[in-house]
């Protein structure tokens, strides 16, 4: 079974691969494997972007006490 990757371990393999595929030196056939693992190390990291949000969501509270979703936004 595949040890799972950390966020910031896929992030950096991510960046690693954008910056092969970029040169353009690979063969075709290691770009295609190259563009495949990088698609799914992008489902992975969004899918972890996606959960902690829903748990930063969870966090943030009304003045009901009713969960509000909020953007965020940075103060000046």
């Amino acid at each position: 079974m595949a040890e799972k990757k950390t966020f910031e371990e896929n992030m950096r393999r991510l960046e690693e691969i954008v910056a092969g595929l970029e040169k353009g030196e690979a063969p075709l056939s290691d770009s295609l494997a190259l563009f495949e693992e990088g698609t799914a190390l992008v489902a992975a990291c969004r899918r972890e972007l996606d959960k902690a949000e829903q748990q930063v969501v969870k966090l943030m509270k009304g003045e009901d006490g009713a969960p509000v979703e909020t953007d965020f936004l940075m103060e000046e």
